[in-house]
């Protein structure tokens, strides 16, 4: 039976009045993360939104009991985390909520190597695409052409593949989510709570201040991602690769939504819309993720990703 939100708890894992910002995908996915996984949860949160949203100490907006630390070590605190607990005989998931600076550049190194390592722990990265908490700059996983106050005439590289750069390291569970499908996203976390060893979510976050879009479409955005196929959901267990069924609807481009439809939404895609050679690289980055994808689903690529 298909999971249904009326199903959920519906205590209140946020508290009013923290500061986040209007529209924060943030406190939207940490609500995700609850709903799917209980109270028996810890979180490990280095720098970035997250670390601001709690507020000031001794008091906290975010019902979790969360461990903040250093934007390079989340992954190896959350390893040593859960080897305490095991070693104490309980039963506590110990969930990595880091951003797409704190996993794909700063972090990278510990998430590589608790995934090499297999490490028991379930590791989101909430992927707004720039550091937003310290003023918007570019990350590895800023997409091509998008505008930060680094990149101001649009970002010159492509994405980093890092959903498929974890596949490689051949962990249990991958997945990939969104805020916009709060379901989908649910169901991959409850999932991952029964796989013992490392597991990876990669969650697509629009963000309204850094991305330049009103905040009442914070969730729109994120479908509209999936729908015109710029962000792919999917999920690879155990050497097995699938498309998530909203993903899967779209693997032919002529039935995606026009990526412009996406795009126009967003003030930092302006100079995108207006050169159509930016445009064209802009696709070919998304093109070159689906490639992959369709590829790994017929079995035609190795977790290696060997050309």
């Amino acid at each position: 039976m298909p999971l249904r939100l009326a199903d959920l708890p519906r205590r209140r894992y946020g508290s009013p009045g923290n500061a986040a910002c209007p529209g924060c995908p943030e406190t939207m996915g940490l609500r995700y993360v609850k709903m799917a996984l209980g109270d028996n949860v810890v979180l490990v949160i280095p720098a970035g939104c997250s670390s601001v949203i709690q507020g000031i100490r001794p008091k906290s907006g975010i019902n979790f009991p969360i461990l903040n630390i250093v934007f390079a070590s989340a992954a190896s605190a959350a390893s040593g985390m859960s080897s305490a607990f095991e070693m104490l005989g309980q039963d506590v998931k110990v969930v990595v909520w880091a951003g797409d600076g704190g996993t794909a550049d700063i972090g990278f190194q510990a998430l590589s190597g608790a995934a090499e390592r297999n490490d028991d722990i379930i590791y989101i990265c909430v992927d707004n695409e720039a550091y937003m908490n310290t003023g918007i700059q570019r990350s590895g996983l800023t997409p091509y052409g998008a505008w930060t106050t680094t990149t101001w005439t649009g970002k010159t590289e492509p994405k980093k593949p890092l959903p498929f750069i974890v596949l490689a390291h051949n962990v249990p569970y991958v997945a990939t989510a969104t805020v916009g499908y709060p379901q989908d996203f649910i169901e991959k976390l409850r999932k991952a709570a029964t796989i013992r060893g490392f597991k990876y979510i990669h969650l697509h976050a629009p963000c309204p201040v850094g991305w330049r879009f009103d905040p009442s479409l914070t969730a729109k955005i994120a479908q509209l991602a999936v729908q015109t196929g710029a962000f792919i959901l999917f999920e690879y267990e155990n050497g097995r690769f699938r498309l998530s069924p909203y993903s899967g609807m779209y693997r032919d481009p002529k039935r995606r939504v026009p990526l412009e439809e996406y795009l126009k939404l967003q003030g930092r895609f302006q100079t995108v819309l207006k050169d159509p050679q930016k445009l064209e690289m802009l696709r070919a980055e998304i093109d070159e993720m689906w490639r992959w994808a369709l590829l790994l689903e017929k079995g035609m690529a190795s977790p290696e990703l060997k050309k």
